[in-house]
């Protein structure tokens, strides 16, 4: 069952970049007040504010984000990681003593350090970077829906001078969203997303790469018989350009890591299939479908 706080976590609550995150953090607390009293959504983009508005996702629309964070208590930051700390350069002299900055960005040391020097003369505000393990290949404020994040993993990494009730309060308000909570260290996620997020997209927009390039003939079969395994290839790298540009270079170490660990990983399947060694062959597919198997008994496939 979601849990929903009795009173409201916070008197204004202001989400800068209402796209898939951020307009679904909008609609679930739309669904519930408990979350905040009023919601307020920004965006440097007014064709993306005039959606908002038609949308009715936010109680209120401010393009100006220096504005739209005068007097909230919470400010998450649902942009790009490549402009996150820019975007909390802009916020932090605005916010009001006592505040929460918080983010959803999928890598963390890059992120972080990229905050913390907009935070130096702000020892006043809170801030806690977390990342929900949720989403969809759509972007925008259309995309976003409010059961989202249900049942999800939301990883939070609070800093070590992090106000222990600012950190209750942002878990209780992804426990609201309907998220499950798990805390780590900042390095311990880039390498734990560089594994189960950002590798296999990587791996899809190279895939597709691939079979654009094919000779025209071929190509074409290859988008008129495509079996599943390939669509849902497809799915993965229909995803935000900008924003997977970001989260690569951002992670880029991590990422890297695993990539040549995958690289040798697969080296080492082609050499069981050049050599027909089908022990070796059996075995990975075996394990491959445990980890299947696995997720759907997590409730996260």
């Amino acid at each position: 069952m979601t849990a929903t706080p009795s009173a409201p976590l916070f008197d204004r609550l202001v989400i800068i970049g209402p796209g898939l995150i951020g307009s679904s953090i909008l609609r679930r607390a739309m669904l519930d007040r408990g979350i905040a009293r009023e919601l307020v959504a920004s965006d440097i983009d007014p064709k993306v504010c005039e959606r908002v508005r038609e949308l009715g996702i936010a109680d209120r629309v401010v393009q100006d984000a220096k504005e739209a964070v005068r007097d909230a208590d919470c400010v998450i930051l649902c942009v790009p990681v490549g402009v996150i700390g820019t975007v909390a350069a802009q916020v932090a002299p605005a916010m009001k003593p006592g505040a929460i900055l918080s983010e959803v960005g999928s890598t963390k040391v890059s992120v972080i350090n990229a905050v913390l020097p907009a935070l130096a003369s702000r020892p006043d505000i809170a801030f806690v970077p977390a990342h929900p393990m949720a989403g969809t290949e759509y972007s925008g404020p259309d995309a976003g829906f409010p059961s989202l994040f249900e049942n999800r993993w939301c990883l939070l990494l609070p800093l070590e001078n992090t106000p222990p009730d600012a950190v209750a309060r942002i878990s209780a308000m992804w426990e609201a969203m309907g998220a499950r909570l798990r805390t780590m260290t900042p390095e311990h996620h880039d390498r734990v997303c560089a594994i189960v997020s950002h590798l296999p997209h990587l791996l899809a927009f190279t895939i597709c790469g691939t079979a654009d390039d094919l000779a025209d003939e071929t190509r074409s079969e290859v988008l008129d018989f495509a079996a599943s395994g390939f669509r849902d290839f497809t799915r993965i790298a229909a995803s935000d350009p900008t924003m997977w540009r970001d989260i690569f270079l951002n992670n880029r170490e991590a990422l890297l890591e695993m990539l040549d660990r995958f690289m040798a990983d697969a080296q080492a399947m082609a050499d069981a299939i050049r050599k027909g060694d089908d022990t070796i062959i059996v075995d990975r597919i075996a394990r491959g479908r445990a980890i299947r198997r696995t997720l759907i008994e997590n409730h996260q496939a």
